[in-house]
């Protein structure tokens, strides 16, 4: 998940990766509507992972992220909730 939560303006999203990988995060609105992307990036395989969320120019309200790993022949997916409170 992400701390902190609710969270001005930045979070940090953590999560185990059980292999070397390409790591994404993209948040969405209740909408369903892609919001904000953080570029992809490699990471090593190992427990209690990171990646920091900027979302300073998102106004307040409820969100989702979905994180993805994309590794060699197999691709994880996480997704959490996050709230916003400016």
């Amino acid at each position: 998940g992400n701390y902190p939560n609710p969270f001005n303006p930045s979070t940090v999203i953590r999560f185990d990766l059980p292999e070397a990988a390409q790591i994404s995060v993209v948040v969405y609105d209740v909408l369903g509507r892609e919001v904000l992307a953080v570029p992809a990036r490699p990471m090593d395989a190992g427990a209690g992972r990171s990646v920091a969320v900027e979302a300073a120019g998102l106004p307040s309200g409820a969100y989702v992220y979905r994180v993805v790993a994309r590794a060699a022949g197999t691709v994880h997916v996480a997704t959490g909730r996050m709230v916003l409170m400016q």
